[in-house]
């Protein structure tokens, strides 16, 4: 049993004491919201690590959620791979993410955007990258959390919510409903206690961010295929 006085995290970085959270060397970048921020390691969105969103329908508020973290990131380029539904420049632009910033990735096929996504991991060229995923193997997760520790890029999944009782490697996994202000949000995983209670975070009404109609400004849209790398939803 580790003395009172000894942290685990003195011992090695990856130890944390079960009844704390835990304060390792990873670096984060705070989420904007407080009450969630407090229930973090380190206060934040972990970096150069997999963090799993787990949505009952892609579009329910995850890039209100990010939109903090993401804004803090600088302007360094956030890469968008296979959004529900095509990214509008007009509600980006209002929550402060303009298009400049933006890469949008499409990929036909499953291989292509986990390829996609390994790629830009790797070349830590993007702040941030966030992926929705319908489906990943186990193998394929682990494969993208070791390719997103070779850089400090926020990297966020956004899977569906049925698989919450599968194994995942993600430093971080949440599980995102709506709510009548924003989202209910029960941390499914994190490196320390169990958090029985869910979390009740007020988003800021904004423009539809993604849509079947969505309407881009006359500048181009930074998009691209992949394997060219070196409904309505508001979300």
């Amino acid at each position: 049993m580790l003395s009172a006085s000894v942290r685990a995290e003195d011992l090695h970085p990856s130890l944390w004491r079960a009844s704390q959270l835990a304060h390792g060397r990873t670096r984060v970048v705070d989420t904007g919201y407080p009450a969630l921020s407090a229930e973090l390691p380190g206060g934040g969105w972990p970096l150069g690590a997999l963090i799993d969103l787990l949505v009952q329908q892609p579009g329910i508020g995850e890039m209100r959620l990010l939109q903090p973290a993401l804004s803090a990131l600088g302007e360094r380029p956030v890469a968008l791979l296979q959004p529900p539904q095509v990214p509008n420049g007009l509600g980006l632009g209002y929550i402060g993410l303009p298009l400049e910033r933006l890469l949008h990735i499409k990929a036909p096929k499953t291989g292509d955007a986990l390829w996609s996504a390994e790629q830009i991991l790797r070349a830590g060229s993007c702040g941030a990258l966030i992926f929705w995923a319908s489906s990943a193997q186990s193998a394929s997760l682990r494969r993208l959390h070791l390719a997103a520790q070779s850089a400090e890029t926020l990297f966020v999944m956004v899977r569906p919510l049925t698989v919450t009782q599968e194994a995942s490697p993600a430093l971080l996994r949440m599980a995102l409903r709506p709510s009548a202000h924003g989202l209910t949000v029960d941390i499914v995983k994190r490196r320390g206690p169990l958090r029985v209670e869910p979390l009740s975070i007020s988003l800021q009404p904004t423009p539809v961010l993604l849509s079947r109609h969505a309407r881009l400004s006359r500048r181009p849209f930074a998009e691209t295929a992949a394997r060219s790398l070196p409904t309505e939803v508001a979300a």
